[in-house]
């Protein structure tokens, strides 16, 4: 019942975030084999430890308002964590995708995996 109340809270909140135009960071969102990004705008691939290589496409570009989640295509678990803090998509494991996040303002968003810190991809969010 615990769980129930603190995932009707962690909603409830999400929801506040993205009604008030501010951008979600959700920093304890594990996925489970095949979970998670359904309806995505865009699907970034998490494709290993790779450095500037390790997200697929990188750099990609969305628009304001537009949601994107991250597929580990990879064995290990991984994140993908901008620097700034803007975003985090939690613990993504092996196969798994990630939750969709709405990217509610422009710029240039560098972020990396935060287990894995040389593993670096980068978002830009336009203004349509």
């Amino acid at each position: 019942m615990h769980r129930l109340s603190h995932l009707i809270g962690t909603t409830s909140l999400l929801a506040l975030l993205a009604l008030s135009g501010l951008s979600c960071n959700s920093d304890d969102n594990p996925t489970g084999p095949g979970g998670g990004g359904g309806g995505a705008d865009r699907t970034i691939t998490i494709v290993g430890m790779n450095g500037a290589s390790s997200y697929s496409p990188s750099p990609d570009t969305v628009n304001v308002g537009q949601t994107v989640a991250w597929h580990n295509a990879d064995a290990s678990t991984h994140t993908a964590t901008a620097n700034g803090g803007a975003f985090n998509t939690g613990n993504i494991g092996g196969g798994s995708t990630s939750a969709a996040i709405t990217m509610n303002t422009a710029g240039s968003f560098p972020y990396h995996c935060s287990i894995h810190p040389t593993m670096t991809g980068t978002l830009v969010v336009l203004v349509p």
